[in-house]
């Protein structure tokens, strides 16, 4: 994490949600959610599987399906240019160029018949009107750049011929090579062993460093989050419920969900011993069964009667940091 990142708003997504329409009736992935990222920065986006967090990403890259999905926002906004009204032709000229993404499974994201020295060339060549022996010079060059060993060598392999971690960089590859100025990297580190795990952490934290790249990082783990991250924004079925200051978030988090996250991390208690694991009781509501009221107080401890009946706004609770629940109603609103 850095504090001489130059704080200015690379993107702001305002009320953004994701409806789809199905046999049971509309249901919302992605629920009135509104969080900015600032250039240079690491935005996490946290919580449990079906939250929403990679729904939001597909989203503002325009990647779903429609139909049966919906995107509906007051804005998504990349470097003062709005992207929701954009056309899919549109969109494929912003992809890569401006914004770029790294999906979750690098082996089903990659196409299996062709090298990955032309995956990684088709995404310049798509904005970029280069001769084939300079992309093959820029891929060789964005391969060392991440990292890949044997550069060269590595232009004519297959995926199936690559390790877990060489295929996940060549994902950083392709989507960096174009030179974004916005990085989504959705859980990057799944399915790798520890030591893979750190070494792409710390290789998009260099190239951010190196590019001034502006990431948001998707994950389930607050390991991840408190390693690489600057901001944090806590989802939970379909909504944003705690936004802070990666600092401030672990050192006072509000909302209970949160809590209930940080509680089930192994770690050390205050005595020196390894301290008793939590869980957080129940599970994430199914999206054609939300409860009425704020979503998490069937698993909530500390619910009142107001959090079964009305939604919660969202509240100040200090600089940069918002929360939405009924314990802090009072404290600064946002309309």
């Amino acid at each position: 994490m850095t504090s001489t990142a130059e704080k200015t708003p690379i993107l702001r997504v305002d009320h953004l949600s994701t409806r789809f329409h199905t046999r049971r009736g509309v249901v919302y992935a992605v629920d009135g959610i509104s969080f900015t990222v600032d250039r240079g920065r690491v935005v996490g986006l946290v919580g449990e599987s079906g939250c929403g967090k990679s729904m939001t990403a597909l989203s503002i890259m325009g990647l779903v399906p429609s139909p049966p999905g919906e995107v509906i926002s007051q804005g998504i906004v990349l470097n003062g240019h709005d992207l929701a009204p954009l056309s899919y032709d549109a969109m494929c000229q912003v992809r890569g160029k401006a914004i770029a993404m790294i999906f979750q499974e690098p082996m089903t994201a990659l196409n299996p018949v062709l090298t990955v020295g032309r995956q990684v060339g088709e995404a310049i060549a798509v904005h970029r009107r280069l001769g084939r022996a300079e992309i093959r010079r820029r891929v060789i060059e964005m391969f060392h750049l991440v990292g890949i060993p044997e550069a060269a060598s590595r232009y004519t392999a297959y995926p199936h011929q690559l390790s877990g971690g060489l295929r996940q960089r060549v994902m950083i590859a392709m989507a960096l090579i174009a030179e974004p100025m916005l990085l989504i990297a959705d859980e990057p580190t799944t399915a790798l062993d520890v030591t893979i795990q750190a070494q792409i952490l710390d290789l998009m934290l260099d190239l951010r460093a190196r590019l001034q790249t502006a990431i948001i990082l998707i994950t389930h783990d607050l390991g991840v989050i408190a390693e690489v991250c600057d901001d944090v924004n806590v989802m939970y079925a379909g909504g944003i419920v705690e936004t802070a200051g990666v600092f401030d978030l672990f050192d006072r988090p509000l909302h209970p969900y949160t809590r209930g996250l940080l509680n089930s991390m192994p770690g050390m208690a205050a005595s020196g011993h390894r301290k008793r694991l939590t869980c957080i009781p129940g599970r994430v509501p199914s999206l054609h069964r939300l409860p009425a009221g704020c979503r998490f107080h069937p698993r909530c401890d500390r619910a009142m009667e107001i959090c079964r009946r009305h939604p919660p706004g969202r509240y100040a609770a200090g600089d940069g940091h918002w929360v939405s629940c009924w314990g802090y109603a009072g404290k600064g609103e946002v309309a």
